[in-house]
């Protein structure tokens, strides 16, 4: 009987510690949604279109983007390790680096004229003028990537040979 009660008594503290956990995360949570919400709505506020042209995308971490240094201070340090999907693009005559939305950076690719939604320096959407279409299936983009390596190093291969070609061509 004793051992039942030691028992009922380990699971009922149990039962009660995750009953709090759980109102605890739930409250937390909310106030989280509360804080995305309200950044969502300052970044819809602060949206502009803008036509750029895609020179390179990367995922790059904070300090090697060439992002503007006030950017870098307001970051914490625990998001400086991060990569972040970024965009090197030109606007106009300018070249500027961009961060990009996960999920708008997967549908974009170099060499391609796009119109953007833009808020600061941060990339919300973005549709294709001119360039190539990019598949947005990842397992297709997967193969796209894996083929556009492997051309990469085939041109770089035939390089290679006809540099090695026209050495010798010099040297008789």
């Amino acid at each position: 009987m004793l051992a039942m009660s030691t028992l009922g008594i380990v699971l009922l503290v149990i039962l009660a510690v995750l009953v709090i956990g759980i109102i605890v995360l739930y409250i937390v949570g909310r106030r989280m949604q509360k804080k995305q919400d309200a950044s969502q709505e300052q970044m819809e506020a602060a949206a502009q279109t803008m036509t750029f042209f895609i020179i390179d995308k990367k995922m790059m971490k904070f300090k090697e983007a060439n992002l503007p240094k006030i950017v870098l201070e307001q970051t914490p340090k625990y998001a400086r390790m991060m990569k972040l999907p970024i965009l090197k693009v030109k606007v106009g005559p300018k070249v500027m680096s961009l961060i990009s939305d996960p999920k708008v950076f997967n549908t974009l690719a170099p060499k391609q004229e796009v119109k953007a939604t833009v808020s600061g320096i941060y990339v919300t959407s973005a549709k294709r003028l001119r360039g190539p279409v990019v598949e947005t299936d990842p397992k297709k983009r997967k193969a796209q990537l894996k083929a556009e390596k492997e051309e990469a190093k085939a041109k770089a291969k035939e390089a290679k040979a006809r540099e090695k070609a026209a050495v010798k061509a010099n040297k008789k």
